[in-house]
């Protein structure tokens, strides 16, 4: 039972991509080896690679390699092309899956790579960027890889990297969109006149050519902005080029305006590269909004309720008026058939 769970942990976790200092084999034994950016001309301590270079340009840097095991360590080092998942981390291509950008443009110098037990291995790899490369902002990892087959024959791929950002030089054009807004309503419950709770869910895609730390504001209100209520800030991560992330914000003490409009900007800036200066680049902000019904229902039922028995009440009175109305012109017309007068009339006078 116990080995069968072990199997079940070792293959959800098959293929994560990581950034802590330490990894397990799948087997009996445990394999430990971490892996940071060399102390090279392009920084010293640094958390991770971040390089500007213009169309054609190239650089040579270094990623060390330490193995804490007891036992000589071989691994396979290369770079990968980065993306945002859906919690806004960044990762990177599973092993086998192309890179097309800045992990195709990165070359390790020797993989595999020894490394002896206790001791640490500097493994260079080159950078070029294309001649016809677009200026913007590349993400990516220099990764290195350990596949163990266990007893069991699963294969086991452990991956640990360091980020990798670059930023081809030219214009940046800084881009933001907010689309797939939705809004719902819950009132306060018996109370028709409390105010209730709004729900809004968008999405926001950085369709730029820059990485951008973006900021939000959500507001809430009926129409024409009457009392407007605003949300609590959300932690939006930040976007590089083409990611999307989807959040939702709740909004307390909405009142029943009869509409829920919410309205959506995210702006933000562009992030700077570590040792630089902030871009001088001005991100648009982007906007959307949506509606949603905000009734009290309880407030509406009782309000039909009221409307149909004043209704019916005239109704009943209508119908009482025209039954006695009926009953008069029958008596009329029963006397006036057998020439005397009905009850209460005067004769006609004769000349």
């Amino acid at each position: 039972m116990l080995r069968a769970l072990i199997l079940l942990l070792t293959l959800a976790l098959a293929g994560l991509f990581a950034f802590a200092p330490r990894a397990h084999a799948a087997d009996d034994t445990q394999v430990s080896w971490g892996v940071r950016p060399a102390n090279t001309v392009h920084g010293t301590d640094r958390p991770n690679f971040a390089y500007r270079l213009p169309p054609g340009g190239t650089l040579t840097d270094a990623i060390v390699v330490t193995n804490r095991g007891a036992e000589p360590l071989t691994l396979d080092v290369y770079a990968a092309d980065g993306f945002l998942t859906a919690d806004g981390t960044l990762d990177l291509l599973p092993a086998g899956e192309e890179s097309q950008a800045v992990g195709a443009w990165t070359t390790a110098a020797s993989s595999p790579v020894a490394v002896p037990a206790g001791e640490s291995v500097e493994v260079p790899f080159t950078l070029t960027v294309p001649a016809d490369a677009q200026p913007g902002d590349y993400a990516g990892g220099v990764v290195s890889t350990l596949r163990v087959d266990n007893a069991e024959g699963v294969t086991v791929d452990r991956r640990l990297g360091s980020r990798l950002h670059l930023r081809v030089t030219g214009d940046l054009a800084p881009a933001l969109t907010v689309d797939d807004v939705q809004v719902s309503y819950l009132s306060a419950g018996a109370n028709p006149l409390a105010p209730g709770t709004a729900t809004v869910s968008f999405a926001v895609t950085n369709t730029g050519n820059a990485r951008i730390a973006p900021g939000e504001t959500v507001s809430v209100g009926g129409p024409f902005g009457w009392g407007s209520t605003s949300a609590a800030e959300l932690e939006l991560p930040e976007l590089i080029p083409g990611a999307t992330v989807q959040r939702t914000a709740t909004l307390e003490e909405v009142w029943p305006l009869l509409l829920a409009s919410a309205q959506i900007s995210v702006g933000g800036e562009v992030v700077a590269l570590p040792g630089a200066t902030a871009e001088d680049v001005v991100v648009p902000t982007a906007s959307a909004s949506a509606s949603a019904w905000a009734i009290p229902w309880t407030w509406l039922a009782a309000l039909l309720l009221i409307v149909a028995v004043i209704v019916w009440r005239s109704g009943v009175g209508r119908r009482r008026k025209a039954a006695q109305q009926r009953a008069v012109d029958a008596a009329v017309a029963a006397a006036l058939s057998s020439g005397t007068p009905p009850t209460g009339t005067i004769p006609p006078r004769t000349a």
